[in-house]
């Protein structure tokens, strides 16, 4: 009699559930479910799962019932109770594998172990519990809200990272479709701005997509030279590949398994872009054609058989490569990578936990750092007990606290705001960013110092931030004291898809003295875009050059630093100045800044050259080379006399060489004068290119003293280790 009342109980609770269960899909309602307080425990020993809540609904009890995944297609009624708290005795064996709905009157929040790990930012996918069509329908309706958002969508606060868990007996999260990525018939999904994609498994073939489409927003949607800020890593796509991007976007860990011809296809012929970075991937049956990209940096690819020229206007370097296009004028093919270190991902593994592996340090190397059948190398991290998970509203003070603990920092999506930089001042530490996190200096003008110094020590990862100021810093990223003078080879530091912005978001006045600055020996940079803005939220033109001021893009005073895909644009004085011995730089793409008002406002070595070189080699510099370089001019908000002396300058010494660079001229009546020390001709009559710079004739620029931060600039509790 009890079991037949307790059924009766649980199908009216049912039915009742059935009609008073509205989506907690809309904005309104995922406002409320976030004020509300969630809990859950799971207990290993009974294998039991115990959520608790805050009050929410006006009567009547709360119906609970549970799913395999947030969007599982199937939500089991597992009971009711007039209480604030449920026990779920019989849970899914993974303790991940179980998503909660609570349900009162009228509205429902998801209670969830992940949602309580990593935070309202990352979406996690299971095809074991969902359609096929689930991850790429609800990816897309974000899109519109989230990815380009409007005119200011470039703008936004908003981040969001999208994790896909492993297939299973099968089955891939590719809803079909055909054509290009870009054709509605290909059912794509899009990847809008500050958007991240990331496969859960051990190796790209984990995860089965199907299309990836990035959508240009200018010019009718031909042009993707503002298409910036997104990432996709460790997956395998099945149908096609259309990654129409520009800076600040990065490609990694890929099994590409079909491809359009071009891989910025848009259906449009006219496309342009100033991409971009892609490495650590494998296209299996198609060679892909970057078409209208100005340059675009590749790193340790494999292609099918062939060497013809796969696209790129000015500057394509492909390092590492297999079966890469052959050399010319504008495509460098570089034999191996001579030090490299993979970025760290996150994945779950064989015991269901969630880990980050740590790729190790390899040297020379051709191709992929994984196979079929193997990861690669490296060192698996435990999340869990190894790491700090690091949610939107973490301050400072919890981060240094967590690095000072021992953690390392798993930063999920979000914007974060800081009241004094991150000190990563142990060896081995790693700050690792999903969904282009944000490192932000406070806007109340607490911090004025910069968003993240580290120390001279061994083995330090950063990777996946963004950095922005919004008050006036001496530097965003500092990395080693000055005089720093460590020696790192042995396990050196690793800087990996890092963004500095300077303006484009804030309306105030800041002041800058460098965006990064490398003063640590031994250290890898993979990919970097170093901006100040060009455009933004507010209005541009002369306002631009004194209200976003900042003199140098990067500074590199240590020794032995390789950097690899380096963007840096728009500084008021030397973009890049490298004043450390026996530094290489592997592709640099850099526009001058729009808007330097008048020649007398821009001028360098004590206002006797024209402008400043986009990169410059400290005359006291003895060795260095860098190979594929382009400066193109573009100087729209000048008084139309506003010219460049010179688009590279270096001393004249034997051991000290650049390699395939190329300058022109985009838009504005300003020119760069010379590609390199007065030699190579002016953008004035097109496209100019020298192959090689090598102790050549050219006038050595004059001797200069340069102005560089000190320890007065740094905050009183920062130790300073020599």
């Amino acid at each position: 009699m009890i079991k037949k009342v307790s059924s009766i109980f649980l199908l009216l609770v049912s039915v009742l559930f059935f009609f008073s269960f509205v989506s907690p899909d809309s904005s309104v309602e995922i406002k409320q479910e976030n004020k509300i307080e969630r809990k859950i425990i799971y207990n290993k020993k009974k294998h039991s799962i115990t959520l608790s809540w805050s009050a929410f609904g006006s009567s009547g009890n709360y119906i609970v019932t549970r799913g395999g995944s947030r969007l599982a297609s199937d939500f089991v009624l597992i009971g009711s109770t007039s209480k604030m708290t449920f026990t779920d005795n019989r849970p899914n064996t993974d303790k991940y594998e179980n998503y909660y709905k609570v349900t009162r009157n009228d509205f429902t929040i998801i209670i969830s172990l992940e949602n309580q790990i990593f935070g309202e930012h990352m979406y996690f996918y299971d095809r074991k519990y969902e359609q096929v069509e689930t991850a790429k329908n609800d990816i897309n309706s974000q899109f519109s809200s989230i990815g380009l958002g409007g005119a200011n969508g470039e703008w936004t606060t908003k981040r969001q990272a999208y994790y896909f868990k492993p297939n299973v007996n099968g089955q891939t999260y590719d809803v079909g479709g055909s054509g290009s990525a870009s054709s509605a018939e290909a059912n794509s999904i899009e990847l809008g701005f500050y958007s991240h994609i990331g496969g859960l498994g051990k190796l790209p073939s984990d995860v089965k997509l199907g299309a990836i489409f990035t959508r240009p927003h200018l010019s009718g949607g031909a042009n993707a030279t503002c298409t910036f800020w997104r990432s996709v890593e460790n997956v395998a796509i099945m149908r096609d590949f259309s990654w129409t991007v520009s800076q600040s976007t990065s490609a990694r860990r890929l099994l590409i398994e079909s491809t359009s011809k071009y891989i910025s296809d848009i259906g449009d012929t006219n496309f342009w872009g100033s991409g971009g970075f892609i490495a650590d991937s494998h296209y299996t049956t198609d060679r892909p054609n970057w078409k209208g990209q100005q340059q675009w940096y590749t790193r340790n690819a494999v292609f099918p058989t062939g060497s013809g020229a796969m696209g790129g206007s000015y500057n394509m370097v492909w390092q590492g490569c297999v079966n890469p296009p052959q050399a010319d004028e504008k495509n460098s093919p570089v034999s191996n990578t001579p030090i490299i270190r993979e970025k760290p991902f996150l994945f779950i593994d064989a015991d269901g936990e969630y880990k980050v592996f740590v790729p190790a340090w390899q040297k020379e190397r051709v191709g992929v750092s994984w196979s079929a059948t193997d990861m690669g190398k490296g060192k698996v991290q435990d999340l869990i007990t190894s790491w700090y998970v690091a949610k939107e509203g973490d301050t400072d003070v919890e981060i240094n606290a967590a690095l000072k603990a021992g953690k390392n920092i798993f930063f999920t999506p979000g914007h974060y705001q800081l009241n004094a930089p991150i000190q990563v001042n142990r060896k081995d530490a790693i700050l690792l960013g999903a969904g282009i996190a944000s490192v932000t200096l406070e806007p109340t003008e607490k911090n004025t110092w910069g968003c993240i110094y580290a120390d001279d020590k061994d083995g330090i990862i950063m990777a996946g931030l963004l950095m922005d100021s919004l008050n006036s810093t001496t530097y965003q990223v500092r990395i080693g004291n000055e005089g720093a003078n460590s020696d790192h080879a042995a396990d050196p530091i690793l800087l990996s898809d890092i963004t500095c912005r300077v303006g484009g978001v804030q309306s105030k006045n800041v002041q800058i003295q460098v965006s990064m600055q490398i003063n640590s020996s031994n250290v890898v940079g993979d990919h970097f875009w170093l901006w100040r803005a060009d455009h933004g939220s507010q209005k541009g033109g002369d306002l631009r050059w004194t209200r976003d001021r900042c003199k140098n893009g990067l500074i590199v005073a240590g020794k032995d630093v390789t950097l690899y895909g380096l963007f840096v644009e728009h500084y008021q004085e030397y973009e890049v100045l490298w004043l450390g011995e026996r530094g290489r730089v592997f592709f640099f793409q850099n526009e001058p800044p729009y808007d330097a008002p008048n020649q007398a406002s821009w001028s360098s070595q004590g206002g006797r050259v024209d402008g400043y070189a986009a990169f410059k080699v400290a005359n006291s510099v003895k060795e260095h080379h860098t190979i594929g370089m382009g400066s193109y001019a573009v100087f729209t908000g000048t008084d139309g006399n506003v010219n460049k002396k010179n688009g590279f300058e270096i001393p004249n010494r034997p051991n000290v060489k650049l390699e395939k660079m190329c300058i022109t001229r985009f838009a504005g009546p300003g020119n760069i004068q010379n590609v390199i020390n007065s030699t190579g001709g002016s953008t004035a009559t097109g496209a100019k290119r020298v192959a090689l710079y090598n102790n050549g004739e050219g006038v050595q620029p004059f001797d200069e003293e340069f102005t560089l931060p000190n320890s007065e600039s740094y905050p009183s509790y920062v130790s300073m280790e020599k």
